[in-house]
């Protein structure tokens, strides 16, 4: 249901229709009550309608001053105050001040304890050279992946053409004969190599790094005896 403000005119008129003896007929239950009538406030046009024909059906003076269109000049439709908002809770309200302790806590933590966000040269190339190492180590191992099942798969087939006037129970026992005897000597090549790696990166690790000049350079020669000249003449000005 659409109300409408009560304006100036209707303010007045109310308050005559609630000075009227008798009682009065409601329009509706859901209309807004008209017992105290200020300006602003809701009501319905069904309302106006009937304090107009009571007004009109009086013998009150300046009848015309209370029409329904005079009632109704000026009057808007009608828009609700928003509901307040709901009080927090008691749970919200300690979770909040205990957020806002532990935000206090960290500001204070940093400031105390400065951390430079500028990451450090070294530190970068160090990252750069991990994600290096780490991709070639998966291209690495894809590869000896790749090198082993292609091994196992070709002296397979060598091994079922070349038994193949054997039967096929024989041929298939020997095929995987020699596949396995394959997969084990290149697990085998590949764990010594990996040792190998690693005792390289020992030995390595263990060296100590010396630095040694191999050639030196002037980039601007002075002459002595003239440097000798114009100390001598700076002596004698300031003298």
């Amino acid at each position: 249901m659409v109300l409408l403000t009560l304006t100036p005119a209707a303010k007045s008129a109310v308050e005559l229709y609630n000075q009227l003896p008798g009682e009065k007929d409601h329009v509706s239950t859901s209309d807004p009550s008209l017992s105290e009538p200020t300006i602003g406030a809701p009501v319905s046009h069904a309302q106006l309608i009937q304090v107009a024909r009571c007004l009109r059906e009086t013998d009150i003076p300046n009848k015309n001053d209370f029409r329904l269109d005079a009632l109704l000049k000026g009057a808007n439709i009608y828009v609700p105050p928003p509901n307040p908002k709901p009080q927090p809770t008691a749970e919200y309200t300690a979770l909040m001040a205990r957020l806002r302790r532990e935000e206090e806590n960290i500001a204070y933590q940093r400031m105390i304890n400065p951390t430079t966000s500028i990451p450090e040269p070294a530190r970068i190339n160090k990252e750069d050279e991990d994600d290096e190492m780490t991709f070639t180590d998966v291209n690495r191992q894809l590869a000896l992946i790749i090198n082993v099942l292609v091994s196992i798969i070709a002296c397979s087939v060598a091994i079922w053409i070349a038994a193949r006037h054997w039967s096929v129970p024989q041929r298939m026992a020997l095929s995987m004969f020699g596949s396995g005897t394959v997969a084990i000597a290149e697990v085998a090549i590949y764990m010594g190599y990996i040792r190998r790696i690693k005792e390289a990166k020992q030995v390595e690790g263990k060296k100590v790094e010396t630095k040694q000049v191999m050639d030196t350079w002037v980039i601007e020669k002075k002459d002595p005896k003239k440097e000798h000249e114009l100390r001598q003449r700076k002596g004698g000005k300031h003298r």
